[in-house]
């Protein structure tokens, strides 16, 4: 018996009792539909996590002032006052780094003709917009010849521009920061929230000698943000930042660093590896229904060969092998979980627009994730339904053919 003939009948056995096929291939169709989901929901959360972390900038680096221990106590990160700009010079002449960028930080009442905003000011050099891949919607950034002249100018985030101008332009317009006046000289591009929920577009920029000078008093940087020129450089160059800090505040082999660095490139890839686990478990989570639609379909064919089994003895009688029996009834459970497959496809695709149009989740169904479906549920069909079918070529013709 060839394969087209085999597929006939076990089409036009599965036609004769319609409904229970269609219920049968229901667990199947659940199970693909909920796999496919659930990977998409999964898959989408990761994207989202590498957006986030994009935007922050996956092969930087952060180093910010160490604690220091004053009569016994010891002051919490940033206790001390050693990093300077002469230490973001040095770390910009190692041949990893592409863009280095020293910063200071305020708390400030921004003030525009009677309306205010509590939000923070960063003093900044010019390289801080590519550190951070920041653009400008409109206007200019933070020059050099306004850091060499502390200049009164200032770049807005779009928060703060939203809360103290509404919808019009704040290009050329003057902000009163702690009774400086500071003309806004750029507006920056939406960046969003961070991973953690903090809204990074609620901030000023200025030059970072305004703001050391003129606001805060002081001459030492709060933070030092540096960009690799790969991810794989950012852990080289975590030891070789070490060692030239480490020299330049000439701190014995025997004492702790003043320093703290952070590599956002080990939050990335711990968030990814987070993100990964997170969608696996989705999936496999969901995999147990169609585990189950698999349990349902070796059911129902146990059922069918038992209904059958006089029809198997007349078959053999007339000449039939074990082996065409066993692909007829193999047969029927493929073409039971196929069909189920392709429905739950459409099902899990119908489900993840519903959760992308209706909620806040991201969702992103890739074409690998409807392929694994699709085929697990066809596997699904070749294990559950080799039992019943391997049970119906076994029947001994004279015993088949006396059941009633």
């Amino acid at each position: 018996m060839n394969w087209f003939t085999a597929l006939q009948l076990a089409l036009r056995a599965l036609s004769r009792n319609k409904t229970r096929a269609m219920l049968t291939a229901l667990g199947v169709v659940i199970g693909v539909g909920s796999v496919i989901a659930m990977l998409g929901i999964g898959s989408g959360a990761q994207q989202r996590i590498a957006a986030q972390l994009e935007s922050m900038g996956t092969n930087s680096l952060v180093i910010r002032p160490g604690s220091v221990t004053r009569g016994g106590v010891r002051t919490g990160a940033g206790g001390i006052t050693t990093l300077t700009r002469a230490d973001a010079d040095a770390i910009a002449e190692l041949p990893d780094v592409l863009a280095v960028a020293p910063s200071v930080n305020d708390t400030v009442q921004a003030r525009y003709r009677g309306v205010n905003w509590g939000t923070a000011i960063e003093g900044i050099t010019p390289d801080y917009a590519m550190v951070r891949s920041w653009p400008l919607a409109e206007g200019e950034f933070i020059s050099r010849s306004h850091v060499l002249g502390a200049g009164h100018v200032c770049v807005l985030g779009q928060t703060v521009t939203h809360e103290l101008f509404g919808l019009r332009s704040p290009l050329g317009e003057s902000i009163v920061i702690k009774g400086m006046a500071c003309r806004v000289i750029g507006v920056l591009t939406e960046k969003g929230a961070t991973a953690w929920g903090s809204d990074q577009d609620d901030t000023i920029f200025a030059p970072i000698t305004t703001v050391q000078r003129k606001l805060k008093g002081i001459t030492h940087i709060e933070r030092i943000e540096l960009l690799a020129v790969d991810r794989e450089a950012s852990f080289r160059l975590l030891k070789e930042i070490k060692e030239l800090l480490r020299r330049r505040h000439r701190i014995p082999e025997d004492q702790p660093d003043d320093f703290r660095i952070y590599n956002r490139a080990e939050l990335a890839q711990a968030s990814e590896e987070s993100a990964r686990v997170f969608t696996w478990l989705l999936g496999s989570i969901a995999s147990v229904s169609l585990l189950v639609g698999g349990i349902g379909i070796m059911n129902i064919m146990l059922v069918s060969v038992t209904e059958r089994t006089r029809e198997i003895g007349i078959r053999m009688a007339l000449g039939a092998r074990r082996r065409d029996i066993l692909w007829q009834f193999l047969l029927e459970a493929l073409v039971l979980s196929t069909a189920g497959g392709v429905l739950g496809i459409l099902f899990g695709l119908g489900g993840a627009l519903a959760v992308a149009r209706f909620s806040e989740l991201p969702v992103s169904v890739t074409p690998v994730s409807v392929l694994v479906a699709f085929l697990f549920a066809a596997l699904v069909g070749v294990f559950f339904g080799l039992h019943p079918a391997r049970k119906a070529s076994r029947l001994r013709p004279i015993e088949a053919l006396r059941y009633e």
